[in-house]
């Protein structure tokens, strides 16, 4: 049973299966397994014969791990009277042929049989002697004395043994260590006697420690690029260099920049590092270095980035349903049977899709032929959700084509009211024209005159939309000719423009309107000059104020931008930006007319409203 348990105690636990040994472990097991059962034999026949013996006795028992001998003695009394002598002294016998017999059965091998054999000569010569000599009468103590050192010599037996089988179980543990790792290093040689999720738990240790050494190298890697970078000196001939090296660079310097004080170079100033910084992105991103200036004056670096890489990459397709024909709803399950992957824009919405892919042209479905929906880009349903149109209104868009926004208006006014669409650019108009047709719009008037004399025209409105022409540094995806055809000639001539169209939009305004009163100016342009400094310029000129979007997202307009402050309020206005809400880069502002005076060159006049 001893046997057993040790052969088969690495691979039955428990009931459950466990790894099993090797061969040089079983042999191992058995060896040791054998060397228990030896000495468990012994310390059996001992036990025995301490049993048969009387209370007084002689030491029996020795275990040596090299020379095992055991004696045997039978005491017995040969009688007690007066006349003799030695009363006390009990006569023993000695069992020679037992003991010759159990040591014949023990011995293994003949070097042993030869130790025991002369240890077995030399008892018997002990005995011989000691019947020659007096016995003494031991006491009660000396009999507990050698009941200890019995005991002892037991225990020392014992951790022996113990320790014989720690040594060979630590050097078993050492041996199955070593297998490990050869498995796991080299090829895995017991792969055919693990079970399955032995084997795979294997593979991902493997694979854990070669992802650690792959990230500590990809650590010393960065942590020796971070190191490399030099400024470049002015005496190096300039060489033409990749992109690569230009984007390395790129990063490099943002990183200096990041941490001035303890990166930078001790012969170097800031504005040095965002030279070369500016130099390098007009390089690798095809700007003018007038536009990257007024990007880099916009925006942080590390969202600069995010916003010119957000820049190089086309918005998704997004479409919106017309509410005058279908829902959106049905739209969606039409185009679906059709091929075409798509999925609302936003919760913020409740008409506009992204489409992913299709397997017919967008732009050439029966739907879309049919007035279902038209092409327009998410971004341009804001300024129309902000506007907020109401039934039975009258209301301006200032400049309509191609009409999307225009259509959108008509939509939310379910074809009641009026709606004067206008523009200034008769080719142009032409496109408006033909999406009323298709779209189903039928209560618009279109107009094709200058939007900053169209007060002279009309006026009394009840709500105005001013989607002005802009530079267009919000839809570079779409036109990536901004980046270089901008300059400051043409800011200066765009926010002239917008601040012209702007005032004439507030005189078109009837401020006293029941349901209305309300102006909303956007521009696809990122640059305040565009848009903060419009605002502001309309607050110091009419009255006028800002008033909340209901927009619930986006991001505030600038109350101040470098040395300029705005107005307070200018934080109701909302900005949208590629990079944070994968839109256009886009601006909204809603402005509220309370009054028709009109304040220029410091006299107020009263406006004659019409009626």
């Amino acid at each position: 049973m001893c046997m057993l348990s040790c052969v088969h105690g690495s691979s039955l636990n428990g009931g459950k299966i466990e790894k099993p040994l090797s061969r040089r472990q079983k042999q191992r097991a058995l060896k040791r397994a054998k060397k228990h059962a030896d000495l468990a034999e012994k310390r059996k026949l001992a036990r025995k014969s301490v049993k048969q013996q009387s209370i007084i006795k002689e030491p029996e028992v020795s275990c040596d791990s090299n020379v095992d001998s055991e004696e045997e003695f039978d005491h017995e009394s040969t009688g007690f009277t007066d006349g003799n002598q030695s009363w006390l002294k009990p006569v023993t016998r000695k069992k020679g042929k037992q003991l010759l017999e159990s040591d014949g059965e023990e011995n293994h091998s003949h070097s042993e049989a030869s130790v025991e054999g002369e240890g077995d000569q030399s008892d018997q010569e002990q005995m011989t002697l000691d019947e020659d000599e007096d016995y003494k009468v031991e006491t009660l103590d000396d009999l507990n004395q050698n009941d200890d050192v019995e005991s002892g010599e037991e225990s020392n037996n014992n951790d022996e043994c113990d320790a014989a089988d720690s040594d060979d179980e630590v050097s078993d543990q050492q041996e199955s260590d070593n297998n490990n790792s050869s498995n796991e290093s080299g090829g895995i040689d017991n792969d055919d006697d693990l079970l399955p999720v032995e084997r795979a738990a294997k593979k991902l240790r493997i694979k854990q420690k070669q992802d650690e050494k792959f990230a500590e190298e990809e650590l010393k890697m960065n942590v020796a690029d971070k190191d490399v970078f030099t400024f470049p000196s002015e005496s190096e001939p300039e060489e033409p260099v990749g992109l690569q090296e230009v984007q390395r660079r790129i990063r490099d310097v943002v990183a200096v920049l990041s941490d001035f004080k303890k990166l930078r170079a001790e012969d170097r100033s800031r504005s040095e590092y965002i030279e070369l910084l500016q130099k390098d992105l007009c390089t690798y991103y095809s700007y003018n270095r007038f536009l990257m200036e007024r990007l880099m004056q916009l925006f942080p670096l590390s969202e600069l980035l995010e916003f010119l890489e957000a820049s190089e990459v086309q918005r998704p397709l997004t479409i919106r349903a017309n509410s005058l024909k279908t829902r959106r709803r049905d739209l969606a399950q039409a185009l679906i049977n059709r091929g075409v992957n798509l999925d609302p824009v936003g919760k913020w919405t409740k008409v506009g899709l992204v489409i992913y892919s299709s397997a017919v042209p967008i732009g050439a479905t029966p739907e879309y032929l049919a007035g279902h929906y038209i092409i327009q880009g998410a971004a341009s349903l804001l300024p129309v959700m902000a506007l907020a149109p109401q039934e039975n209104e009258r209301i301006l868009d200032v400049c309509a084509a191609p009409g999307g926004k225009s259509s959108h208006i008509a939509a939310v006014m379910k074809n009641t009211g009026v709606l004067f669409a206008n523009d200034v650019n008769e080719d142009r108009i032409k496109a408006v024209v033909g999406n009323f047709h298709r779209l189903g719009i039928v209560n618009s008037v279109i107009s094709s005159y200058d939007g900053r004399k169209f007060s002279t025209v009309m006026k009394g409105f009840d709500r105005v939309l001013l989607d002005a022409p802009c530079s267009g540094t919000g839809v570079v995806a779409k036109d990536p000719s901004v980046k270089t055809s901008k300059d400051e000639t043409d800011v200066t001539r765009c926010f002239t423009l917008q601040r012209q169209l702007l005032l004439e939009a507030i005189d078109c305004l009837k401020a006293n309107s029941s349901t209305g009163g309300y102006l909303v100016y956007s521009t696809c342009s990122v640059l305040p000059e565009e848009n903060e400094w419009v605002i502001d310029y309309a607050l110091k000129k009419r009255d006028v104020k800002l008033v909340p979007t209901g927009l619930d997202f986006g991001t505030e307009g600038f109350t101040n931008y470098r040395h300029h402050r705005f107005h307070p309020t200018m934080k109701l206005t909302r900005r949208f930006y590629p990079h944070t809400h994968n839109m256009d880069g886009f601006f909204v502002a809603k402005l509220k007319k309370f009054s028709n005076n009109i304040r220029e060159a410091n006299v107020e006049k009263v406006e004659t409203s019409d009626t």
